[in-house]
């Protein structure tokens, strides 16, 4: 579920770190804290229109009181890597490009290296590629005393040639494909998120089981539990905005300690970036106040999972918005129609690239808010493509499909690119959902879903659709990668088989 509201602003203050690190949310909601945040919701913020020039961020750095720079690229699985480098060296960076290890796409979320991928591995040595700052992506990270911040892809500077495997040059590519086409994209993503009052080493010391979680019970759109967590929630909402990323809005989903925020919309690199940063600064920020939040699809069986949900649109080369059109049916043009239907053809052969992790298929559950079939419909949280809106500034496609464990970077390419291949193709759209999606896959008429991580991997490995929207070396790798956690998973011994086999059996 989401919540579409107004555009909001919060103003910022790093009073997280002031707090006392009491692992109890109840000694930090009697905490001494300002609460001036509440005026916050007035002007909207757009980090798209206040993007500094080389020259200005050079100054900025120069002047700032950190000796370092920090930088990040995101790997495969949409975890930022990076480091801190001085001044001196970032000027040269942002001239010139640097050299990055190659092993960041070679391994795992678990930094395990992969045997069977050829883009990446032992047998080119894991020599050095070459990476570039984007210096769109600028921008200072408040709770670290505005530490300057900016992410890199797998660019060459000198060439231009980006890496076929790196997910944020994979994204450009598939918006420069819709540029070539006519079209600009927007896109808004939310995140549902489960919040522990655990840390890391006493979460591992009780094998990730039964995590406390910051509020009991099932309290969606629970105005209580927000103020009953006030401290937790005024650090997110106010540094967050701060970080560069607008929230467009905030509140509790159902289940314990469960919070989600949906962040306002914007070009879809852009959109991305905010993403994986949004993940990214809630870990950060949660830390100071003994919580972990996660952003599994699914951490708990009996309840709900987390979606990591897409809003999109289209806008053409005059400005207007390319999915509507007045008197059609829904208001949807012949463009949007198109677009959709790429994405449901595309959808079973390119699975992965929403549902990335074994737990990923855990979330599919029917009547547990996720979909199961590709299928869509109007105004229906049961599908996997929901139309919203009827006006041209409000219509657009909800794509439920990713969890919020889908590295950002991916699923945006995925949906777009799969749109596209409709709209190129001419697809016709079938028949909308009605009522629940939850029914008979055959009176449904459509491709039911693949059914685990294995079963995906495969079905993209030998697509040629995936070959075609994303080439060769990426399928080839990105699916390789997909093989190898199924893999990592078939040698581990679950306490769901120790539980149920290891005295009776």
């Amino acid at each position: 579920m989401e919540f579409q509201g107004a555009k909001l602003k919060f103003s910022i203050d790093n009073e997280a770190t002031m707090l006392s690190l009491n692992r109890s949310i109840h000694s930090l909601s009697r905490s001494n804290r300002s609460t001036h945040g509440t005026k916050s919701f007035s002007k909207k913020i757009s980090t798209e229109k206040n993007k500094k020039t080389k020259s200005e961020i050079l100054k900025f750095v120069q002047e700032s009181e950190h000796s370092m720079v920090k930088i990040a690229a995101i790997d495969i699985d949409g975890i930022p890597r990076g480091k801190y480098i001085d001044k001196d060296k970032f000027e040269s960076t942002l001239d010139n490009g640097a050299s990055f290890c190659s092993v960041v796409f070679g391994w795992d979320c678990a930094d395990e290296l992969y045997d069977n991928t050829q883009s990446v591995g032992w047998h080119m040595g894991y020599s050095d590629f070459e990476t570039s700052l984007d210096t769109n992506t600028f921008r200072t990270i408040p709770w670290e005393k505005d530490m300057p911040f900016l992410l890199m892809d797998y660019t060459d500077k000198k060439t231009g040639k980006s890496l076929e495997v790196c997910p944020r040059s994979l994204l450009k590519n598939v918006i420069s494909k819709l540029e070539k086409e006519g079209f600009t994209p927007y896109v808004g993503c939310e995140y549902e998120f489960f919040n522990y009052l655990e840390n890391a080493h006493g979460l591992k010391e009780k094998g990730f089981v039964d995590p406390k979680p910051i509020t009991p019970g099932m309290f969606g759109y629970s105005l209580l539990r927000l103020s009953q967590n006030r401290g937790y929630v005024d650090s997110l909402m106010k540094n967050i905005p701060k970080f560069g990323i607008p929230l467009e809005g905030f509140h509790t989903e159902t289940g314990p300690g469960v919070l989600e925020a949906a962040i306002q919309f914007s070009s879809a690199l852009e959109a991305a970036d905010r993403a994986v940063l949004f993940k990214m600064a809630t870990k950060e920020l949660a830390h100071p106040f003994g919580i972990i939040p996660t952003f599994m699809a699914k951490p708990s069986a009996s309840l709900p999972g987390c979606g990591g949900h897409m809003h999109m649109s289209l806008k053409g080369k005059d400005g207007k918005p390319s999915f509507f059109e007045e008197g059609k049916e829904g208001n949807m043009s012949q463009t949007f129609r198109h677009f959709l239907a790429g994405q449901m053809h595309c959808l079973p052969q390119i699975m992965p690239m929403f549902a990335p992790t074994i737990n990923s298929y855990k979330r599919f559950v029917e009547g547990y808010w996720a979909p199961t079939t590709a299928t869509w419909g109007i105004e229906n949280r049961t599908v996997s493509f929901r139309v919203i809106g009827g006006s041209p500034k409000s219509l657009r496609v909800e794509v439920r499909i990713p969890g919020a464990d889908a590295n950002p970077y991916l699923a945006v390419a995925a949906s777009l690119a799969s749109g596209l291949y409709g709209i190129k193709n001419k697809l016709e759209l079938p028949t909308p959902v009605g009522g629940s999606a939850y029914g008979d896959k055959k009176e449904l008429k459509q491709e039911a879903l693949p059914k685990n991580l294995y079963e995906a991997a495969l079905k993209m490995r030998d697509s040629p659709v995936a070959v075609e929207l994303f080439g060769k070396t990426f399928v080839d790798h990105f699916s390789s990668t997909r093989i190898w956690e199924w893999r990592k998973y078939q040698q581990a011994v679950t306490n769901w088989e120790i539980e149920r086999y290891f005295e009776i059996i």
